[in-house]
């Protein structure tokens, strides 16, 4: 039913609840399952006083996707086929965009589950994904 089920991962601590939920179902389909990290192009202190400059930005979170996945990996293990990705851009849209060129058949990601202010300010990428995705979002609640 399911042949590539995309897992993207932004290497929070947490991330372990919905690695598990994707293992699971690639194990139980058959699927490869795909470990996507965005290196977020938006850079919110890049400013004459902000301090960190595009290139600082940039490498920074290229670091933070590279070890994202290397975590995520780990916590999957070998059962299940893995093929790894890094992409710049905005999240929701880079995950969009990866689920349609890569054709996912399904997506697990994690979500924070903010609300109020928290929400208002940091948005849920979880929330646009599901809203917009053109294949099934499993959403899995990570823990604080």
């Amino acid at each position: 039913m399911y042949d590539d089920i995309l897992l993207p991962t932004d290497g929070s601590d947490s991330i372990a609840a919905a690695a598990k939920h994707a293992k699971t179902l690639a194990d139980r389909s058959d699927a490869t399952l795909h470990v996507l990290s965005v290196v977020d192009t938006r850079n919110r202190f890049e400013s004459p006083t902000g301090g960190l400059s595009v290139e600082a930005w940039t490498d920074a979170e290229h670091d933070r996707a590279e070890s994202a996945i290397e975590t995520t990996v780990e916590l999957v293990g070998d059962e299940v086929p893995v093929e790894t990705a890094i992409v710049e851009g905005v999240p929701k849209t880079a995950i969009l965009d990866y689920v349609e060129d890569e054709g996912m058949d399904m997506v697990v990601m994690g979500t924070h589950g903010r609300t109020g202010l928290d929400h208002y300010l940091i948005g849920s990428v979880a929330e646009k994904v599901v809203r917009r995705s053109p294949v099934p979002v499993v959403t899995v609640r990570l823990s604080d």
